[in-house]
């Protein structure tokens, strides 16, 4: 697919994306990666912010890959600008895996960016890093589905894009909605609270925990695909908009009530019960939905512990992780609370157990926090 290639209508056809970084090697090996697939199109290419938010009069863009240090115009300054010039772009910050940028992307998230990507350290390693090609491409998909107002649960039951006599993949044709079956909101007091997130969960932490915060004696535990260095981060920035105490989990610690646990990066993190203390343990199992950490792990292990005791949030994500382990939770009487669609940044994790008959409410965020309230609350009335 050439670059800067136009199609007559922009709602179909590959997904348009934007490569912005100062290295011209880079940008090569972005886009020789995303355009591999042939579902995505690199319609610009360009060397900092200033020149992006020009190329955005003129061009029709679903994704932005922004990186954060550039001359000229830097990638945080760019965000806001690049947002307001055309609301409707989902960007994904690219960086190396520093603390200073791992830092500088927690804020980028919380000034509207949608995602965001560990550059491998050398260009040779993006050059043959599958697993980089795998994630940036598969994010990359996922936003430009939702920029274009869908959601990944009604691409895939749609039926397979048919192909143009050029070989340009047509958007897929929208599925009718299947109405959400919902199962009786259980009457049991959770005595913990499992969280599940991935692109756009940083944002929906913040909200949720915000709103339960001093009220919630149970223990909390998050799983949120992330690098390690961002975990950490993430769970300090949850402890300052909160005031809760947030903190990467170690292994062998004991859980305390009313205290927020986050799965570093790399790790699977898992509970077992030792002598009737609940302990936390971190595992380099293979990784799940080519996660680690993985929602399911922790899921499975809390359920085998809790039973019906355990409370289930599943906020905005891209894929499918969280599914077979909420499944596990419900079978033992767990209930599953999903963020609905309109609230989501990408609606595939919270899609995937919605749409399969596995959540007690899917609710807009704003009306998670609240819900959690009323469900743990009953056991003071």
């Amino acid at each position: 697919m050439a670059v800067g290639q136009d199609s007559a209508d922009a709602s179909t056809g590959p997904y348009r994306v934007m490569i912005v970084d100062d290295s011209a090697v880079i940008r090569g090996l972005l886009t020789r990666a995303l355009e591999s697939d042939p579902e995505i199109s690199i319609v610009a290419s360009v060397q900092n912010g200033k020149i992006a938010l020009s190329t955005l009069e003129r061009q029709k863009v679903d994704v932005v890959v922004l990186d954060i240090e550039m001359p000229v115009m830097d990638g945080m300054t760019a965000l806001p600008l690049i947002i307001k010039a055309n609301p409707g772009v989902k960007v994904i910050m690219a960086s190396t895996l520093t603390l200073k940028n791992a830092e500088i992307s927690m804020q980028a998230l919380q000034a509207g960016a949608a995602d965001y990507i560990p550059k491998p350290t050398s260009t040779g390693a993006i050059s043959t890093a599958g697993d980089f090609k795998r994630e940036l491409t598969e994010k990359v998909k996922a936003l430009g589905l939702a920029a274009r107002g869908r959601s990944p649960v009604a691409a895939s039951a749609a039926a397979p894009a048919a192909r143009a006599s050029t070989g340009n993949v047509v958007a897929k044709p929208a599925a009718a909605k299947k109405p959400i079956a919902l199962r009786a909101m259980p009457t049991t007091v959770p005595d913990i609270i499992a969280i599940g997130s991935s692109t756009g969960g940083p944002q929906a932490l913040f909200e949720v925990i915000k709103s339960i915060a001093g009220q919630v004696t149970q223990p909390i535990l998050i799983t949120q695909h992330m690098p390690a260095t961002f975990t950490k981060l993430l769970a300090e920035h949850i402890s300052r908009v909160s005031g809760m105490t947030c903190s990467e989990a170690t292994d062998g610690e004991a859980i305390v009530g009313g205290q927020v646990y986050v799965a570093p990066g790399d790790f699977h993190m898992v509970l077992e019960d030792s002598g009737g203390k609940k302990i936390i343990r971190l595992t380099q199992e293979p990784p799940e939905n080519f996660c680690r950490p993985s929602v399911d792990p922790m899921l499975r292990s809390l359920s085998e512990i809790y039973g019906p005791r355990l409370l289930v949030l599943i906020l905005t994500g891209m894929g499918s992780d969280g599914q077979r382990g909420s499944e596990v939770v419900t079978a033992a009487g767990g209930a599953v609370i999903a963020q609905d669609e309109a609230t989501s940044v990408v609606w595939g994790m919270p899609g995937a157990v919605a749409s399969n008959g596995l959540c007690s409410a899917v609710l807009p965020l704003k009306e998670i926090g609240p819900q959690l309230l009323k469900l743990v609350m009953r056991s003071a009335a």
